[in-house]
């Protein structure tokens, strides 16, 4: 009974962490249109810093609740879809070496996180299945992406670094994103595996 209310706030550290994360969005796209890109490379970093944080905090002083589960995702892959968009137009970086991000790099990240949401849609429309939840392996993507976006911008500002780790941030960021994406394949699988048993 006392899990309830918790389940249920909306006004939460976790989720107004969630709110500033996705209020942060258009500041960081903003910035980066105006080729401001060290106060982008701070926005940036404050936003994926907030992500850390409001997972901690939810689960360090039981703060959880189902808006949080709903929109911390999504201001994930908001944040993350607008940042390797910006970073893939030549117009918002210019066309140095290495930059900007190339579209192979950004196809692969977003076209990972449509997979999974069909896959998914599919599953729940099939069989009914809700209890979907990220894997370890699509959390560790996350986190690669997010030290990427930041590597990415800190070679914006010193331009002097470009050559030196881009080409592995890229590789690196791709990879994760293939392989969390074969990998939660298997993890729903998993997942409704379970669910079969509790019944």
């Amino acid at each position: 009974m006392s899990e309830s209310p918790v389940s249920t706030r909306v006004l939460t550290i976790p989720n107004l962490l969630t709110f500033l994360r996705i209020g942060l969005i258009p500041v960081f796209a903003i910035l980066l249109v105006y080729q401001r890109e060290g106060w982008a490379l701070v926005v940036f970093t404050i936003a994926g810093v907030s992500d850390g944080i409001d997972g901690f905090v939810a689960r360090r002083f039981k703060q959880e609740s189902e808006l949080g589960t709903i929109i911390d995702p999504i201001a994930d892959k908001l944040l993350m879809t607008t940042a390797f968009i910006m970073l893939t137009m030549s117009s918002v970086v210019g066309t140095p070496r290495h930059l900007p991000v190339p579209f192979w790099v950004t196809a692969t990240v977003i076209g990972r996180d449509v997979a999974i949401v069909a896959i998914a849609g599919a599953i729940n429309v099939m069989t009914g299945f809700r209890g979907f939840k990220p894997s370890w392996l699509g959390k560790a993507s996350t986190f690669v992406q997010v030290v990427g976006v930041i590597a990415i911008l800190v070679a914006a500002v010193f331009p002097e670094l470009r050559g030196f780790y881009l080409p592995t941030v890229y590789t690196t960021v791709a990879g994760f994103a293939v392989f969390s994406g074969i990998h939660y394949i298997f993890h729903v699988s998993k997942l409704m595996r379970e669910a079969d048993t509790e019944k």
